[in-house]
């Protein structure tokens, strides 16, 4: 992938309304921004909102652009909302995948995440998560599903004893190879792992 795309993805995500959206929200909700009871300035708190909104539409940034990698690499993306019963099979869902791609008669599923630094019970709803979604994925593909729980930063493994049990757990539960993946082992794992290293370049340019 070129820079220009590359650069064009990430201000398309990151920056593309944010600064919009927030002149709408301070019209909406102005006492969310000014008040007695406010530790911060105004003008820090209308700060802090805009670089969290950028901090989360990073991380969206990152779902389009492996996606577009796998497209460059021969994979072909699927649907990533999957329809489901609810426990009660009362009601008909669906779940929102991160990634879901098919090669060589593989589906190679990827629940990516920006950093691994939650606490213990966000870590336990994320693998409950991940579980759902694999299980309805062997209901509608089979068994041939290679399972991904990947962290795009390298620099913070805070749990990665905990996933690494779980999804071995999970693996031999469901009979599907899955992996705990940080930063390039992802994209060594599918082997294009010129991938990482033009995506620290272009991040870095």
């Amino acid at each position: 992938m070129d820079y220009q795309t590359f650069n064009e993805i990430f201000n398309r995500f990151v920056f593309g309304t944010s600064k919009a959206k927030l002149l709408e929200n301070i019209a909406e909700n102005p006492e969310r921004y000014l008040g007695i009871f406010r530790p911060t300035k105004p003008k820090t708190k209308l700060l802090q909102n805009l670089l969290t909104s950028h901090e989360i539409k990073f991380g969206d940034a990152f779902e389009r652009l492996i996606e577009e990698y796998l497209k460059e690499h021969n994979f072909s993306p699927l649907s990533k909302k999957i329809p489901y019963y609810n426990k009660d099979k009362e009601k008909r869902e669906s779940l929102e995948l991160d990634q879901l791609a098919k090669k060589d008669n593989t589906y190679y599923f990827i629940e990516q995440k920006m950093r691994d630094d939650h606490d213990s019970t966000k870590k336990r709803g994320q693998i409950d998560n991940f579980e759902r979604k694999l299980e309805v994925l062997i209901h509608h593909y089979g068994e041939n599903i290679q399972g991904y729980f990947y962290f795009i930063d390298e620099g913070l493994n805070k749990n990665q004893n905990y996933y690494k049990e779980e999804l071995q757990k999970l693996s031999v539960d469901y009979g599907v190879p899955l992996s705990l993946c940080y930063g390039k082992e992802l994209f060594e794992s599918l082997n294009i792992p010129q991938v990482w290293d033009e995506v620290l370049n272009h991040l870095a340019a």
